[in-house]
């Protein structure tokens, strides 16, 4: 069981309920969003255009979830500095850029210039989060590895919990179809899981090991869900990845009953927010659909999921912890 130190103790708590169960909310997003907000318009969306929506979805979202995850371009400091975020609900930052580099059949994750765990220790937050393209087996893996690996030694540094989203994708000469893809993903799920979280992390934001487009059995859903809860040596999160409402529930519920510790759900949320363009009427969404979805998952979550430090180890602490305390 890994060890845990005081910072990290105190983020996990931070980002969890009573119960030891994470019901987060995810926005971090810029370049979907972007085009999200501005589809069907004549020109794209911009800078205060995303800061508003993004504060419009904490002040309706935050009060009923355990965590926030914002980016810091469009949305972190922006809703400390507007008062969106009660000081009872735990914020994550995003370090990634948007998007990626390489291939598309070997991406690679680029961290925002300018910007590190420091700085997200500074201006308050709760944890550092890293979304990364990953799949174990092409080139750039190793690389990817080597960038979660240097971050994690950063939170150590900071004493920050240290979140990582690994994110798989297709590769047309080994998948020709969606169907192709959905058979291997189970593999590439567990598998991801396994390697990420021998690093030094400290929670794993997975992906649901399945397609429920193509594999509706439950009992097969299930055991998959189990295999990626052994696969993980932390705490792990399940997430929405942009599908709908309905199946993520149903995502949330069999990986909360195979060991996860709740969800962070972005899309599955709010995305049919971003075409109302009536901000009286989106704001009526948010506060009623929106949140009633959220508050859904969380009685799910509760009633079925493994408390985070069920899995994990708190360090003794003794009169002279502080000495060594660096």
């Amino acid at each position: 069981m890994r060890k845990l130190s005081i910072g990290k103790i105190r983020g996990l708590q931070q980002l969890a309920n009573e119960r030891g169960i994470m019901a987060m909310c995810a926005l971090d997003h810029r370049g979907s969003l972007l085009k999200m907000l501005s589809a069907g318009q004549s020109r794209g969306g911009g800078y205060q255009e995303m800061v508003d929506f993004k504060l419009d979805l904490c002040r309706a979202l935050t009060p009923h979830a355990t965590a926030i995850l914002l980016d810091p371009i469009y949305g972190a400091a922006q809703a400390i500095a507007a008062g969106a975020i009660p000081k009872t609900t735990g914020l994550l930052v995003s370090l990634e850029k948007s998007g990626y580099s390489g291939e598309a059949e070997a991406r690679v994750t680029d961290l925002l210039p300018d910007w590190n765990t420091e700085k997200i220790k500074r201006m308050g937050a709760t944890a550092a989060k890293l979304l990364l393209y990953y799949r174990p087996d092409v080139d750039v893996a190793q690389r990817q590895l080597n960038t979660v690996n240097r971050l994690a030694a950063d939170c150590v540094a900071e004493d920050i919990p240290f979140v990582v989203e690994p994110v798989s994708y297709r590769v047309a000469n080994k998948e020709a179809s969606p169907e192709d893809f959905a058979k291997v993903k189970p593999k590439l799920v567990v598998e991801t899981a396994k390697q990420i979280t021998a690093l030094p992390i400290d929670v794993l934001k997975a992906e649901f090991p399945a397609d429920l487009e193509y594999d509706k059995d439950e009992n097969k859903l299930l055991d998959l869900c189990h295999q990626l809860n052994e696969a993980s040596q932390v705490p792990w999160v399940i997430l929405s990845a942009g599908v709908n409402f309905e199946l993520f529930y149903q995502e949330v519920e069999l990986a909360c009953r195979a060991g996860a510790s709740g969800f962070l759900a972005g899309r599955a949320l709010w995305q049919e927010a971003t075409q109302i363009k009536s901000r009286e009427e989106r704001l009526k969404f948010l506060e009623t659909t929106v949140v009633n979805r959220l508050e859904s998952l969380t009685e799910l979550a509760n009633a079925h999921g493994t408390p985070w430090y069920a899995r994990l180890e708190a360090n003794k602490v003794d009169e002279n912890w502080h000495r060594s305390y660096i």
